[in-house]
C-alpha cells in the first residue's frame, strides 16, 4: 500500500505531461486521455476510501465539468481544458475543490505571464483576436500543473 501514493501520482504527472505536450503543439487534449484520468483517479478513490470517497469525486467532478461546459459554452476556455480540469477534479473529493481551484489558477496566471513574455519576444502580438491556434494559451499546460501541486499538498 505505500507504493500506491507514489504510482498515483507518477499516473497524474503523466497524463499532466501528455495533456500539455498535445495542448501546447496541437491544442488539444484528447477525449481518451480525459476518460483515463478520470477513471483513474476515481478508482484510487476507490481503493483509498471507499464508496463514501468515490461518491465525493464523483460529485466534485461533475460540477467541475458542468462548470468547464459552461465556461466553453461562453468562449473563455476550449473543450478539452473542461473535460481535463473535470478528469483531475475526479482525482479529488469535493472538499478539496478549492485546493485544486487555487492551484490551476496560479498556475494559470504564472503561465499567462510566461505565454505574454515569450509572444512579446518573439514579436507576435498579444491578443485573442486571433485565428491561428498557435494564438490560444494552451490551458491544459496550467491545469496540468495545477492538480499535481494539489494532489502533492494532500
Amino acid at each position: 500500500m505505500t507504493l500506491l501514493p507514489v504510482a498515483s501520482g507518477a499516473l497524474l504527472i503523466a497524463a499532466g505531461v501528455v495533456a500539455s505536450w498535445g495542448d501546447l503543439f496541437q491544442r488539444r487534449i484528447p477525449n481518451w486521455l480525459c476518460a483515463v484520468t478520470a477513471i483513474a483517479g476515481l478508482v484510487l478513490g476507490l481503493v483509498v476510501g471507499g464508496l463514501p470517497l468515490l461518491g465525493w469525486q464523483m460529485l466534485h467532478a461533475a460540477i467541475a465539468l458542468m462548470a468547464g461546459m459552461l465556461l466553453f459554452r461562453i468562449g473563455l476556455i476550449g473543450g478539452g481544458d473542461a473535460k481535463f480540469y473535470a478528469a483531475v477534479a475526479a482525482w479529488f473529493p469535493l472538499a478539496g475543490a478549492p485546493r485544486l481551484l487555487m492551484s490551476v489558477a496560479l498556475s494559470g496566471l504564472a503561465l499567462l505571464v510566461v505565454w505574454f513574455v515569450y509572444r512579446r519576444a518573439m514579436g507576435k502580438p498579444i491578443s485573442r483576436a486571433g485565428n491561428n491556434p498557435g494564438d490560444k494559451l494552451p490551458y491544459g499546460i496550467a491545469i496540468a500543473i495545477g492538480a499535481v501541486v494539489a494532489r502533492l499538498a494532500l
